[in-house]
Order: C-alpha cells, then sequence, then structure tokens
C-alpha cells in the first residue's frame, strides 16, 4: 500500500441518536442523517451499539445496513449478546472498543494484551460471517502486537490523548501516533484513527502514514447544527484531502 493513500472519511452518527434518545420519538432521523453524510463525501458509516442502548439501537443498525451504499461498521464490545447480534448483521467492517456503563464516550483502548482470548474468538468468529475486524487501541507496541496476534484485519489507533494535548505533548502523542501506523504497517495491519478529531486538528493526523479511515463524529454532529450535514461533512472532507 502506498504511503500516500487517499484518507476517507468515517462518519460517525451516535449523536445523532443522542439527541432523538433525548426526546424519545423518530427525530432527528439516524438514517436520514447517514444519507446526508454520504452525499457530503462520507465513505462509511460508523455506529456504535452499546450494551446499554444509550443512543444507537437495534433497529438502527439493521436498517442502516439495508438502506446506505457505503460500508456500515460497528463498534462493538465483546460481551456476548452484541457479538450475536454483529454475527447476524453481518455489518462490512466491526470495530471492538472496550466498553464502561458510566463513560460519557469510550474513554481508551481495548486491551488487548490481558483480553486476548476473549478478543480472539470474538475477531475469529465475526471473519468467519465475512466481516473485517478492526480493534480500537492506544498506540502502544504492545497492544499492536498483540493486536497481530489474534489476527484482526484493522487497528483503529486512539486519538484521545492527542487530541486533549496542546504544545509539545502534541507533538509527543502525534510521534507516538506515527510509529504505532508504521509498526502496524510493518505488521500488515490496516490503520485507521479515531476519537477526539475536529475541524482544527485533523490535518496532522491525515497526514500520518499509511492510514486509510478516519472515524470523526461529535465534532462534525456539532457541525451540523449550524450548516446542515451534507456541509459538515463536506468541509472535513475537504480539510482531510488538503492534509495530504
Amino acid at each position: 500500500m502506498s504511503h500516500k493513500t487517499s484518507v476517507k472519511l468515517g462518519l460517525n452518527i451516535d449523536h445523532v441518536a443522542t439527541v432523538r434518545q433525548a426526546r424519545g420519538g423518530h427525530e432527528p432521523n439516524v438514517i436520514q442523517a447517514a444519507l446526508e453524510g454520504i452525499r457530503g463525501g462520507a465513505r462509511g458509516i460508523t455506529v456504535h451499539l452499546r450494551e446499554d442502548r444509550r443512543h444507537i439501537q437495534d433497529q438502527d443498525v439493521f436498517e442502516l445496513k439495508r438502506v446506505i451504499s457505503v460500508p456500515l461498521n460497528l463498534e462493538m464490545s465483546v460481551q456476548e449478546r452484541i457479538v450475536k447480534i454483529a454475527k447476524k448483521l453481518k455489518p462490512e467492517k466491526a470495530c471492538l472498543v472496550p466498553e464502561c456503563r458510566q463513560e460519557l464516550t469510550t474513554e481508551g483502548g481495548l486491551n488487548v494484551v490481558s483480553g486476548k482470548s476473549r478478543i480472539a474468538q470474538v475477531v475469529e468468529g465475526l471473519q468467519e460471517k465475512g466481516v473485517l475486524v478492526s480493534l480500537f487501541i492506544d498506540p502502544i507496541p504492545k497492544q499492536i502486537q498483540a493486536a497481530y496476534d489474534v489476527d484482526c484485519d484493522f487497528i483503529e489507533l486512539h486519538t484521545g490523548r492527542y487530541a486533549n494535548s496542546t504544545g509539545r505533548n502534541g507533538k509527543r502523542e502525534l510521534k507516538r501516533l506515527r510509529e504505532a501506523s508504521l509498526l502496524a504497517h510493518s505488521l500488515g495491519i490496516g490503520v485507521n484513527l479515531g476519537h477526539g478529531l475536529d475541524y482544527e486538528n485533523v490535518k496532522p493526523i491525515a497526514r500520518l502514514p499509511y492510514v486509510q479511515e478516519l472515524n470523526i463524529g461529535h465534532a462534525i454532529i456539532a457541525r451540523s447544527i449550524f450548516v446542515g450535514m451534507k456541509e459538515a461533512v463536506r468541509e472535513m472532507c475537504n480539510l482531510i484531502k488538503k492534509a495530504k
């Protein structure tokens, strides 16, 4: 794969569902949000079917799979009931993430080293259904090696520490992500990134070597309140394109 591969945007629409669930009912419509995002240039749609169902619901993922014209990426825990749904759904991609009931959003990467046996089992089971499997991990060499050991297709590097850092700390976090991307590529693992990325900090991430996809949600959903989903996605896609 070329170092200069064009980077795709995966649009995470979880927080469209968050607004809907605040009142119940059907508005705002997550399917409409996904379709508008695709019109704006999103090359994938990402949703997290959480165990507590705080935003995305079961019917959402099945309708999205049926309707959208781009790959569906299902973020999911390794909890058995969620795995069963994923095997029935057969999304094009699944990203295994850690999950804690009290968190506001996913906090930190999956500990593949300590959970290797269960994670390997889930990875194999999903791949048998034709699903490409990614692991959401911190840019730590031993976690990347463990991801290789469980034979996943991709990793998604957690960019949260980078997003929350400035100055020298930000540069250090960017270096960690660069080294992690190079290591994963050397092991034959695809590289995606996500978490906390926005219109101000996305360009350095989009320039990292061997990156295939950036999964971005909150910043785009927030921007869409003012300019609409299609335009918010288009603006992010343009930033990613210009970064290269």
